[in-house]
């Protein structure tokens, strides 16, 4: 099957397309949930179109822990449904569905009492390892095992002797998750499905009481315009109440917006061949391997404030790292972070007594015909919670439609990657690189590590890394344009790559170089690299300072000093 390629062509043919003929569905949202939603409908031969304000996953959906798993501490909530889904969901990734996406990562959960946490802890990760067997999808990973506190710190030297008894370790996996989004809208294109980013619904329209479709801003060239759709699936995460107001409708549930924030920092600056989950007065606390680096995270706390751009206070980062330092024998201080990001939870509220609790799982409604509204539940059970979506919008629809088949539905990149994966030296060979690079690519792109080393092939200058972050090469940044679908310097910096998170520079030395690299497939002239540039470096300034801000309401009020890029 070819691989779709999500372009500027790409995407003015899919907006076009959209406006012709009336869809079976039209998802509004281009988070996991939304793509994970077009994604099922167009397996299941319905027309299907999605559109997002933004890019892809610029929202929740780029700003999570990056973590595949069950949610072992649902199990202490004995919320055993929930992480039994959840398991069964992670299996099918790592074996099945994106292999070349989802990785398998160690953690390490320190004791501090003998015999009753052991036997306690340990209970629960058993139980934990049994569900994901008998999900029939766990058998790629290791199950735990018990440590010594000796050799909890050979596996973790960087842990204070006297933070441990001992400890237990156990595997989940992880993802990128921006990553994993736009892999998903590629692969619902490649089955026929028309994806546009940077398309705003600014309204619905209506043939009485029924939705028939929605008025779409196209935010990039300009212009209104109607798409008709039998049904349309509200899939916006935490602006899910907004979405709803554009009908006038009162929802049978609210979202409410638990902000979590993570730092990043080098590899160097703790000693560890493992990632630790560490118990808080509030919930738990990871430290998530991560390339060259580690990710500390999160908070949990409420957010009422601009739900595009959440800031991390200065509070927020003096959490985290008082958290993490009381167990490492050399404590990190700001000077070690180099990255800072914030996500919203899409938190569930209902005004009924069956949905008042807040709660990670996720509800399916249907307020007036013609919308189907999703939302709540976690990155993990996305395909389960777009399949509930679809099954929904299937009953208002007068014709018979296929059941779900994306339990099956390889994402783009997953065919014939383990076999790339085996002759990657010869790869690497071939396209005259390192093999380290090659593994990289393959970690990212998949089989479609091929349609990137075209475009050095093309021209040996996109073989070489980025000069201020040379864990990218050049080619990339020119691939996100031509198949990712990214439309701006920040889609690039921030999801395509990772490099705003990853340098203490928060990519601003890349910011120029990869714009002149993006420039000729997207028609920029000077004027458009100097806006793009000059915005980037707002954006980190007005970042930098939200971060010293010493509470929510200041640091909202700095981080909005840098406004969205205007459009091209």
């Amino acid at each position: 099957m070819r691989t779709a390629a999500l372009g500027p062509e790409q995407r003015a043919g899919a907006l076009a397309r959209m406006a012709e003929a009336e869809l079976d569905v039209l998802v509004v949202g281009g988070g996991i949930v939304g793509a994970g939603t077009a994604l099922d409908a167009v397996t299941r031969g319905l027309s299907t179109g999605i559109v997002e304000a933004r890019d892809w996953a610029s929202g929740t959906s780029s700003r999570s822990s990056k973590l595949i798993h069950g949610g072992l501490r649902y199990l202490e909530m004995l919320d055993f449904a929930l992480v039994r889904e959840a398991l069964k969901e992670r299996g099918l990734l790592l074996e099945r569905l994106a292999p070349h996406l989802v990785k398998p990562v160690p953690f390490l959960y320190p004791l501090q009492h003998r015999a009753w946490e052991r036997l306690y802890a340990g209970s629960g990760v058993a139980m934990y390892d049994a569900m994901s067997l008998s999900s029939g999808h766990g058998r790629g990973l290791p199950t735990h095992r018990h440590l010594s506190r000796r050799h909890a710190l050979r596996v973790a030297p960087a842990l204070r002797k006297d933070a441990l008894v001992g400890a237990l370790q156990y595997y989940d996996a992880q993802v990128d998750d921006a990553r994993f989004v736009a892999t998903l809208v590629r692969t619902a294109a490649e089955y026929g499905a028309h994806a546009a980013s940077r398309a705003r619904v600014v309204g619905f329209l209506r043939e009485g009481e029924r939705v028939v479709g929605a008025r779409i801003e196209d935010l990039e060239l300009g212009g209104v315009f109607e798409v008709r759709a039998r049904q349309v699936v509200n899939a916006t995460g935490v602006w899910t109440d907004d979405t709803q107001g554009l009908i006038a409708e009162r929802g049978q549930f609210h979202v409410r917006a638990s902000k979590g924030i993570h730092l990043v920092v080098p590899k160097d600056r703790i000693n560890s061949s493992t990632g630790l989950i560490l118990r808080t007065e509030k919930s738990v606390l990871f430290v998530i391997p991560w390339g060259r680096h580690w990710i500390v995270g999160t908070t949990d706390t409420g957010w009422d404030l601009d739900k595009a751009h959440p800031a991390a206070s200065s509070a927020d980062i003096d959490y985290l790292l008082d958290h993490v330092n009381a167990v490492l024998a050399v404590p990190l201080t700001r000077d070690d972070v180099e990255g800072v990001y914030a996500g919203l939870r899409p938190l569930l509220a209902g005004e009924s007594e069956a949905t008042s609790k807040l709660s990670r799982e996720h509800t399916v409604a249907h307020p007036v015909p013609g919308l189907v509204v999703i939302a709540g539940g976690k990155y993990t059970t996305y395909r389960v919670m777009a399949k509930d979506a679809v099954d929904e919008a299937v009953h208002g629809l007068d014709h018979r439609v296929a059941d779900c088949v994306t339990e099956e539905v390889r994402l783009a990149g997953a065919e014939g990657y383990h076999a790339l994966w085996n002759g990657r030296a010869r790869l690497a060979q071939r396209a005259g690189l390192h093999v380290a690079r090659v593994e990289h690519l393959l970690g990212r792109y998949g089989s479609m590590t091929e349609e990137v080393l075209d475009l050095v092939a093309g021209d040996p200058k996109l073989g070489e890394p980025l000069p201020a972050a040379d864990d990218y090469l050049k080619a990339e940044v020119v691939y996100a344009c031509t198949h990712e679908g990214a439309r701006h310097l920040d889609d690039v910096l921030t999801r395509r790559t990772r490099i705003s998170i990853e340098t203490f520079d928060r990519g601003a030395r890349s910011a120029r170089e990869c714009a002149e690299l993006m420039a000729p497939v997207l028609g920029w002239d000077t004027d458009q690299v100097d806006r793009e540039v000059e915005h980037y470096e707002k954006r980190v300034e007005a970042e930098r300072e939200s971060q010293l801000q010493p509470d929510d309401q200041t640091a909202d009020a700095a981080r909005l000093g840098a406004p969205d890029i205007a459009p091209v």
